[in-house]
């Protein structure tokens, strides 16, 4: 099935340079959001404290709930709501379970003074100490940083370093930006989240790799025609692949997106962007690099 035409030629190379313009502005917008707040929003998982999920049978807000809360001595909880349900909420607590004993109980009768017994009920808790969640945090991102550097290496022996480098550059990129998106949707990053920017990594390269090993078919093909004409014709001719795979892909995560409920909610936001920006990057980003740096060397030898 080719949802493309084997003959079609668009000029992709040509416009690399809007592309690096988008790129930018949507890498700079994450990074000011980010600055602004003063680095990611950590969950309960990187930063330790107590995670508790409540259903309220009638309808409620946050200031209500905190306002029931206030005879508790757990600090100064955050309390937001939770997916689709409008009666379902989080309250999140900075202190963690060595300091809290017998916590649901606890809140459970502090909101069933104010919402009557059998109204409330308290569907989980999580509790993670601040040095574990330190802990996990630090691995979390080694993993990530691991994956670059396996990537760097398996890319360079595979093709060619200038094509590792492309990779990473793409991959870089697509993290960068979905990071970006979660700062300023205000999304929090855990342990879920950290897998999800491993499958984008892997998502992402995968279409680089396929990219690249057309490209480098038709450098013995077509050895007597410019790199970039080469770069273009690769793209264009892969091109119903990528879209045929990042469609059905996208159909998967936008249906755990909207139908998953709030605990995948956050994964499978982070999937959207990545496939999303990892499809757009594997054509407007790692390519390009091959030809920059080509442009690069052929000037130095010049």
């Amino acid at each position: 099935m080719q949802l493309i035409k084997p003959d079609t030629n668009i000029d992709f190379v040509n416009k690399r340079k809007i592309a690096l313009i988008v790129s930018i502005v949507l890498i700079l917008i994450g990074l000011t959001s980010l600055t602004i707040k003063g680095g990611p929003d950590y969950g309960i998982d990187f930063v330790g404290g107590t995670l508790v999920q409540v259903q309220f049978v009638e309808e409620t807000d946050a200031s209500a709930i905190k306002a029931a809360l206030q005879g508790l001595d757990i600090g100064n909880p955050v309390v937001q709501s939770f997916g689709d349900n409008r009666n379902e909420y989080l309250i999140r607590i900075e202190r963690s379970s060595t300091e809290l004993q017998g916590l649901s109980s606890q809140i459970r009768t502090a909101l069933e003074s104010s919402y009557a017994k059998g109204n409330v009920d308290i569907r989980r808790v999580e509790m993670v100490g601040p040095q574990v969640g330190k802990d996990l945090r630090n691995k979390g991102f080694q993993a990530v940083l691991y994956a670059m550097l396996g990537i760097l290496v398996y890319v360079s022996w595979r093709f060619e370093f200038r094509f590792a480098v492309g990779a990473i550059v793409a991959l870089m990129h697509d993290v960068l930006i979905t990071l970006g998106a979660f700062s300023v949707f205000g999304k929090e990053i855990d342990l879920p989240i950290i897998a999800a920017f491993l499958a984008i990594i892997g998502y992402s390269l995968n279409d680089t790799i396929i990219v690249y090993d057309r490209i480098r078919e038709n450098l013995g093909k077509h050895n007597k025609q410019s790199f970039s004409f080469i770069v273009n014709r690769s793209v264009n001719e892969t091109l119903s692949r990528t879209l045929l795979t990042s469609g059905t892909t996208l159909l998967v995560v936008m249906a755990l997106f909207i139908f998953g409920g709030g605990v995948i909610h956050n994964f499978a936001f982070a999937m959207l962007v990545g496939v999303l920006v990892g499809t757009y990057s594997s054509i407007f980003v790692a390519s390009p690099v091959l030809i920059f740096w080509e442009q690069r060397k052929a000037s130095r030898a010049g």
